[in-house]
């Protein structure tokens, strides 16, 4: 089974960097409730499997970057450049997260991670993209500290902890009709803070931009579970319950996909670097492209299309029956259940996160209608 042509196209890059990588195009209908696309987007529920650090939070307490540390890190990923005769030699002014060509590599992949990378490091030029998305990061002046909600930067400026693109999600779903559940995917250590901030905002509305939360009525599970692989397979745990995919991988499709509300689970980061860091051993997620009522989506930073590089495992069922599944491409799902985050855009665009998972859905619609001839 393949997915449809318009989703599995390699999504096209130009000479002029950008933000928008992707290969849907957003649209005036994608805003418009009553629009025929919107309307088809409802009928079915969507399972979103969410990343932690540069995608919702913009810090890492396993590397203990700070807001500001976190964010030139992640520019670092974003801007593209090629060696040339022993030097470094840009290839774009703006960041991007798809190369300007084949042959440009991102700064980060060529050297590393490098301390003030905007300030006194290679990337100065991008220095203003830092400033501008910092200032937007900035909890409130009027509002005072929040124990859970703000953090203080390197700088000693109040920052957004959770982006407020991610609570705006929630009630732009909500307001539109969407059945959806979501699932906390990270590698690091800060899944039972967020767990416990989330839930606060979503039953207390302890959130002051977003008051109106516990309107949803939307449950948060706290207690973390994990997800770890071997050369067997991979097992779910959380408390008492172990799904295994010795059992077949529709056992944990299964499960995440009757979920309600929202909880979390902390992914196996050593079997990805026993795996290279590469699709194999990255964040499973199983997608069955034959069911019309259920969707799962991952968004993360580290989707890749290249993938020796990447950071999730799809894991696509070869039928509607089947209980086998075969690793599909990066490529062949972006934009239909794979969201590469766009971190500035993140923290720019309040409805961000809202139009990249109605452009999957859209796209995830197209291929089944495709299929079903």
């Amino acid at each position: 089974m393949s997915v449809s042509q318009k989703s599995s196209e390699k999504p096209n890059s130009s000479t002029e960097c950008r933000t928008n990588g992707g290969v849907a195009e957003e649209n005036s209908d994608s805003d418009d409730p009553s629009s025929s696309a919107s309307l088809l987007v409802r009928k079915k529920k969507i399972v979103l499997h969410v990343d932690l650090n540069n995608t919702i939070l913009v810090s890492d307490a396993v590397t203990k970057q700070g807001t500001v540390a976190a964010l030139e890190y992640f520019l670092s990923t974003v801007t593209w450049g090629r060696m040339s005769k022993g030097k470094w030699e840009w290839m774009c002014e703006t960041p991007s997260l798809l190369p300007p060509s084949e042959d440009a590599v991102s700064y980060y992949s060529q050297f590393g991670r490098v301390v003030d990378f905007t300030t006194a490091g290679p990337g100065r030029h991008f220095r203003k993209a830092l400033e501008e998305h910092l200032e937007l990061l900035r909890w409130p002046l009027d509002l005072p500290a929040h124990k859970e909600l703000s953090v203080k930067g390197e700088d000693g400026k109040l920052y957004h902890w959770i982006l407020p693109s991610f609570f705006q999600l929630l009630q732009d779903l909500t307001s539109r009709g969407i059945e959806f559940s979501i699932f906390f995917r990270t590698f690091g250590s800060d899944l039972p803070r967020l767990l416990k901030a989330v839930q606060q905002v979503l039953e207390l509305g302890t959130h002051p931009l977003f008051p109106v939360l516990p309107e949803l009525k939307l449950s948060v599970d706290t207690t973390p579970g994990q997800i770890r692989c071997n050369t067997k397979g991979v097992i779910l745990i959380h408390g008492e319950m172990h799904i295994s995919t010795q059992d077949g991988e529709r056992s944990p499709y299964r499960y995440l996909s009757s979920s309600q509300g929202l909880g979390g689970f902390q992914d196996h980061f050593n079997w990805w670097a026993r795996n290279s860091y590469t699709v194999m051993g990255g964040k499973p997620l199983w997608i069955d492209p034959f069911d019309p009522t259920i969707q799962h989506i991952f968004i993360d930073d580290n989707i890749h299309l290249n993938n020796d590089d990447t950071i999730v495992h799809p894991k696509v069922f070869l039928d509607p029956e089947s209980s086998e599944t075969r690793t599909a491409s990066t490529s062949e799902l972006y934009d239909l259940c794979l969201i590469q985050t766009d971190l500035l855009r993140a923290i720019s665009e309040p409805s961000y996160f809202t139009q990249r998972i109605l452009i999957c859905m859209e796209n995830y619609d197209r291929n089944l209608r495709q299929q079903l001839g």
